[in-house]
């Protein structure tokens, strides 16, 4: 029973942004390198995300794990497709396939570069 009420929440969660970003922390104040460099990558792709703090609720942490089948944290979803964990998300970045994704996807991404 526990376990649907996880799924539902997490589901819910990533049906609520375009950009959802499972992380230890919170953008501001990530509590772990890997959800640090995953930040960073979106943040310079310019897109604006929402994230869950998954040391906030156990659920969640054990919950999304299976939700994805991905065994790590952070985890990131993109129009409610599971994309990965931070080497992921980063090579996509460094290789620019993240933001052609974002924008294959139609991700609303803001101009990082004009500074």
């Amino acid at each position: 029973m526990s376990d649907k009420s996880a799924n539902e929440r997490i589901q819910s969660e990533i049906d609520s942004q375009d950009v959802m970003l499972f992380m230890k922390g919170s953008p501001m104040f990530p509590q772990c390198g890997f959800s640090a460099a995953t930040v960073q990558a979106l943040s310079m792709s310019g897109v604006k995300f929402g994230s869950v703090d998954v040391l906030q609720d156990m659920e969640i942490r054990d919950g999304i794990k299976q939700f994805s089948n991905w065994p790590t944290i952070p985890q990131l979803y993109v129009k409610g497709e599971f994309i990965g964990g931070c080497d992921i998300v980063r090579e996509m970045f460094e290789s620019g396939e993240l933001q052609q994704m974002f924008k294959e996807k139609s991700v609303k991404m803001e101009d990082v570069s004009a500074e």
